[in-house]
């Protein structure tokens, strides 16, 4: 492919540094521009999305010497799947965060801290100590129930499936699904108050069913994010409150070091041409624009599907560990009630004979979060969110009722009701992703390695550790700025091959 010098829209901001000096939010600053007049025909690095891992890239190849690049993004504001919604009634609105609301794991006194967690601190995130464990209410198809013993016993088996899944990864022993480990290990639930303490554990952090989930990855994530002794960081889940939304640490810290041409926003990628010499990006704005590298920050969902067209096709190595990855949905539903009639805990959690509907609710109306603001939210997860994503509002609103009147017979009407729509949003197709089994380590490596040099992937599904988490996407943000100006500056440019058992192998054998 021959690369054509094609000129590209300037974009004009309001000074950065000025504007916050102003008390202008990180979000207003970048957000508030006029595209006018003719930029640089190329630049070094194009880096495709704004998200975590894209604007931790264009930091740290800031922080190496390299500020000749552009951050494209389709939005007009940067987070990715960060989003924050004011949600409620005229009056009561609160914001509420569609995507992720935890920053999962912080320190563990002087262990090892989570950048994310050092973020947040940097920006003034705020946050409060959520108790996801410690403050849970139950129910089930008869209505109120206390199988909290139940629980506690859910939250044993799957501590002992990640210490069995560790002397698995020492001796090399193939992966399982986790359906298929806690049948192995006798801890397979049997009754519907069983199945909905095991969604809690699995599910709803993994977004989707045992049977979907790899056994050796999931205990990685779980170990390296919630035990300190096996490297992680600490147990401790942070909500963000803020009425800025969690993506403030992000856009705030663009602030920091992001310059007026350095920005284009509300820019769509339609196809990327790529070959030994460069790259050229095409958007749905009209914008053709060229550089030595870029940095695809996408989600798996959307290489997964057509919404971006690579010519020539990704390799065979490189479509086989996109395609060798789950990305999965995720719905909060939220609903706004004239009166908090629910539970006086943090969470509730539903078991009905139906395995997945509904189960975990989450009052934001509880002291700690949202008080007075008569907002409770329930997730569903995998399978279950392509279904609530396709039906109109009386009809889920209808579905959602009929359990929560389960749970409390003269629950009214809400007077407002939203759903996230990951799934058909052609910018995510999904909420984030998940391993199943077998998991193939050499996977996440291709599916993290750049193509001819010049063409580089980063996201939270290319981290072995986080994939999933925030900090993952942060940590690959990191590394793949370095691994670009390594290359730039010293031509050491490691390209991936086809995964086999020979270079996926050994296993990391610090997991338990």
């Amino acid at each position: 492919m021959s690369l054509i010098r094609v000129s590209v829209g300037t974009v004009l901001l309001s000074l950065l540094a000025g504007a916050a000096a102003q008390g202008i939010t990180a979000s207003q600053s970048l957000a508030n521009f006029t595209q006018a007049g003719v930029a640089p025909n190329n630049t070094k690095v194009l880096i495709l999305g704004g998200g975590m891992a894209g604007i931790i890239a264009a930091r740290t190849l800031h922080e190496q010497g390299i500020d000749d690049f552009v951050v494209v993004d389709a939005k007009t504001e940067f987070g990715g799947r960060m989003i924050q919604k004011p949600f409620g009634v005229t009056g009561r609105q609160i914001v509420v965060e569609m995507g992720p609301s935890w920053i999962q794991g912080t320190q563990d006194g002087d262990g090892n801290a989570n950048p994310v967690w050092e973020l947040a601190q940097k920006h003034n995130l705020s946050v409060v100590e959520s108790d996801l464990y410690g403050s849970v209410s139950f129910f089930d198809y008869t209505g109120p129930s206390n199988y909290s013993d139940t629980f506690t016993a859910s939250i044993e088996a799957f501590t002992n499936a990640t210490v069995v899944a560790g002397q698995r990864l020492h001796e090399n022993k193939v992966d399982m699904d986790l359906r298929s480990a806690y049948s192995y290990l006798g801890m397979a639930p049997t009754t519907p108050q069983e199945e909905a303490c095991q969604y809690y554990q699995v599910d709803f952090v993994y977004a989707q069913s045992p049977s979907q989930t790899s056994w050796l990855a999931s205990a990685w994530k779980h170990n390296f994010t919630y035990v300190p002794e096996a490297g992680g960081y600490s147990d401790v889940h942070m909500m963000s409150i803020d009425p800025r939304g969690i993506a403030w640490i992000v856009q705030a810290e663009a602030v920091d070091f992001l310059k007026t041409n350095q920005i284009l926003y509300n820019q769509t990628v339609t196809s990327i041409h790529y070959d030994q010499n460069g790259v050229t990006v095409l958007t749905a704005g009209g914008y053709n624009l060229t550089a030595e590298h870029a940095l695809v920050t996408f989600s798996v969902g959307v290489l997964q599907n057509t919404d971006v067209v690579f010519q020539p096709t990704l390799p065979d190595w490189k479509r086989e560990a996109i395609n060798s990855i789950e990305m999965a949905g995720y719905n909060k539903i939220f609903l706004q009630f004239n009166d908090t009639f629910w539970f006086d805990t943090e969470m509730g959690l539903y078991a009905d004979l139906q395995r997945g509907r509904f189960p975990v609710w989450q009052s934001l109306d509880h002291p700690d979060f949202f008080p007075g603001s008569g907002v409770i939210s329930v997730t569903v997860t995998g399978d279950q969110s392509p279904y609530v994503e396709q039906m109109n509002t009386t009809q889920l609103q209808n579905e959602v009722m009929e359990v929560l009147r389960t749970m409390y017979p003269d629950a009214p009407d809400p007077v407002d009701i939203h759903i996230p729509t990951w799934g058909t949003n052609a910018l995510y197709r999904g909420a984030y992703s998940n391993w199943g089994a077998s998991f193939v380590p050499g996977h996440v490596e291709n599916l993290g390695a750049n193509v001819d040099n010049h063409l580089w992937f980063a996201g939270e599904a290319t981290s072995l550790k986080y994939f999933g988490f925030l900090q993952g996407a942060y940590l690959e943000g990191q590394r793949v700025g370095k691994e670009i100006a390594d290359c730039i500056y010293h031509g050491s440019c490691s390209v991936a091959h086809e995964a086999t058992i020979t270079n996926a192998q050994p296993y990391p054998n610090s997991l338990q």
